[in-house]
């Protein structure tokens, strides 16, 4: 039985194939599009799926949509006539999304698959404990989401069974973990929706001086998690930006341009909204854990991508064992909803071992053979040396040994915001210059932004304070104290940005200012390419660890076709591409013509 689930129409649009039970493909469609958190119908990213399994939309069963249009549609006319007659300009921009569109989501489903079967919609969050729960290695569990806003929730306890699944308590609208972290990004000067891991990053730069203010003056926080927002503060609900003048009379200014220079006060903000963040969702998960009366819990929405908050549940021992959906967001509710489908709706049972997910490391995308990339290279006229499967992790090491940057391009891509090992770029952790000259010269982004550890599954403890696996990088661990460096007293008197090329450790590159790392374990049956070449790398410098960042530049996705990957291969200052079994060395290519068709897929911004 064949069920498709698709998520669209407001970030992160994404398609996900089930097939007996069983996740066969995953894909958001902004790969496809190359369009950042593409909103779109996913058709591309249906198309995937379809091709993947071998099968056209005559073979599908079912489709689930991820959210109910017609229940969200309700919450929004009830927020604009609350608020009214404010908010006249929000709703003018709304409704003509909603009158072409999210009100006729089951017809342009149809339309655009060619489907005539049985459409279903899930509760939003519903899908997105269905993605963190069913996927899990757990039999039973308690369940946390957290977001901006579904229909009317944004945040949910549950609790899964076998393959029941129940939401026992919901956060409604407005009063929203997620849309008060996105206000502050928005006041810091980032973009919402993207630069919420800016803020993350920039927090341990600062002190959270500002957090006592915001749990007084912006809202009441209970034991439990829940809270109320005085909305006196923000204008999310009918306005076009997330704060009003209130707030920033508050916080004794207007909110940051985007791109100026960052300042002592917005990485004290920064610190302050991670602090309260945090706080909140502790208070959740020890609810969670009275409610649904389990030591096992499963994380998804967007809030779960947080992995700093998701390190302090982990820490204090809130929960045994945690494990949290790798595409946490909206682009995750297209799987949620296809197993939600499958279990909850149908009643197909489920069995777990309490070891291992069914996720599959998440490697759920295409994967494009040898043919396909000697083709496109013969055709670009790229020239790249074929290597034995033992020779190209081999190589690799040597080549990250003397201080090489590596695209990875290896495996079925990722399925969520991560790069695990499949579509990556890679460089030596113990390199001190290595995080800026990645910074500034692959990633072309901010300088404070921290990169992470690929790190061998059974060598993680040498390195890290990490009681739990990390397979998707969505814990942050303190690095061990054995590995930390003394500061000197002049040192330990600088602030801010000023600490940022400060080596903290003996693996300064993956070290964050604050001596914690957001790890990525990896064993060989989930990431099989990585693992040969930590392997590989350990063996050639007792290092089992590599810096691991997303392959692709601000404001691209992350590359999907060998195409994309050697577009960015030649913009960027990378040194070496390792292209499927090709390995292809920067100083040896043509500088390509502007007019190459092949570039027009990927723009610097």
């Amino acid at each position: 039985m064949n069920i498709l689930g698709l998520s669209a129409f407001y970030h992160d649009s994404a398609a996900a194939l089930v097939r007996d039970g069983r996740v066969a493909a995953a894909a958001q469609e902004e790969r496809f599009t190359r369009r950042r958190h593409d909103a779109s119908f996913p058709i591309r990213a249906v198309e995937y799926c379809l091709r993947e399994s071998g099968i056209g939309p005559g073979d599908i069963d079912l489709v689930v949509f991820y959210d109910k249009p017609l229940l969200k549609f309700e919450r929004i006319l009830h927020t604009y006539l609350a608020y009214a007659p404010r908010g006249l300009s929000s709703f003018a921009m709304a409704m003509p999304l909603w009158l072409k569109d999210k009100l006729w989501t089951k017809d342009l489903i149809r339309d655009a698959l060619g489907y005539q079967g049985e459409i279903l919609f899930t509760e939003h969050h519903e899908s997105h404990a269905a993605s963190a729960f069913y996927p899990s290695p757990f039999q039973e569990a308690a369940i946390l989401t957290m977001d901006g806003v579904g229909e009317w929730a944004a945040a949910s306890i549950g609790r899964g069974d076998g393959a029941r699944l129940d939401l026992l308590r919901t956060l409604d609208f407005p009063h929203s973990p997620g849309l008060l972290y996105s206000a502050f990004t928005s006041y810091i000067g980032f973009k919402v929706n993207s630069g919420e891991y800016k803020v993350m990053g920039l927090a341990p730069y600062g002190e959270p001086k500002y957090a006592g203010l915001i749990r007084d003056e912006l809202m009441d926080l209970r034991p439990d998690g829940s809270f109320r927002l005085d909305m006196r503060y923000f204008n999310y609900c009918a306005g076009l930006t997330m704060t009003s003048e209130r707030f920033h009379d508050l916080f004794a200014g207007p909110p940051r341009r985007p791109e100026s220079p960052l300042t002592p006060r917005d990485m004290d903000l920064a610190a302050s909204i991670q602090s309260v963040c945090e706080e909140i969702m502790l208070r959740m998960a020890r609810h969670a854990r009275e409610v649904a009366g389990s030591r096992r819990l499963c994380l998804a929405g967007g809030v779960a991508l947080n992995c700093v908050g998701n390190g302090r549940i982990l820490r204090e021992r809130v929960f045994d064992r945690i494990w949290i959906q790798p595409a946490a967001g909206d682009a995750g509710g297209a799987l949620g909803a296809a197993l939600f489908a499958w279990h909850a709706v149908l009643g197909r049972g489920r069995s777990a071992d309490g070891v291992h997910d069914s996720q599959r490391g998440s490697l759920l995308g295409p994967a494009f053979g040898e043919d396909e990339i000697a083709a496109f290279l013969a055709r670009v006229q790229a020239p790249g040396r074929r290597l034995a499967p033992d020779e190209l992790p081999r190589l690799v090491a040597e080549l990250l040994a003397q201080g090489k940057i590596v695209g990875w391009f290896q495996d079925r891509m990722e399925y969520g915001p991560r790069a695990l090992g499949a579509r990556s770029i890679l460089g030596d952790p113990r390199d001190v210059r290595m995080q800026a000259t990645m910074n500034l010269k692959i990633k072309f982004r901010e300088s404070f932004r921290p990169f992470a550890p690929a790190v061998l599954a059974e060598r993680a403890g040498d390195y890290f304070d990490l009681d739990e696996e990390s397979p998707y990088m969505l814990l942050t661990a303190p690095v061990k104290e054995s590995r930390r460096l003394p500061e000197s007293p002049e040192q330990a008197r600088l602030f801010g940005l000023e600490r940022l090329n400060l080596p903290r450790s003996d693996i300064p590159a993956v070290t964050h200012v604050d001596f914690s790392a957001r790890v990525q374990t990896v064993r060989r049956e989930n990431s099989p390419s990585l693992y040969e070449l930590l392997k590989a790398f350990e063996s050639r410098t007792g290092c089992a660890a590599l810096v691991n960042t997303s392959f692709n530049v601000r404001g691209e996705p992350i590359v999907c076709r060998p195409e994309e990957a050697y577009a960015c291969f030649m913009r960027t200052n990378m040194d070496y591409l390792a292209l499927g079994p090709f390995l292809l060395d920067k100083t040896e290519q043509q500088p390509p013509r502007e007019d190459a068709s092949w570039m027009k897929t990927f723009e610097l911004d």
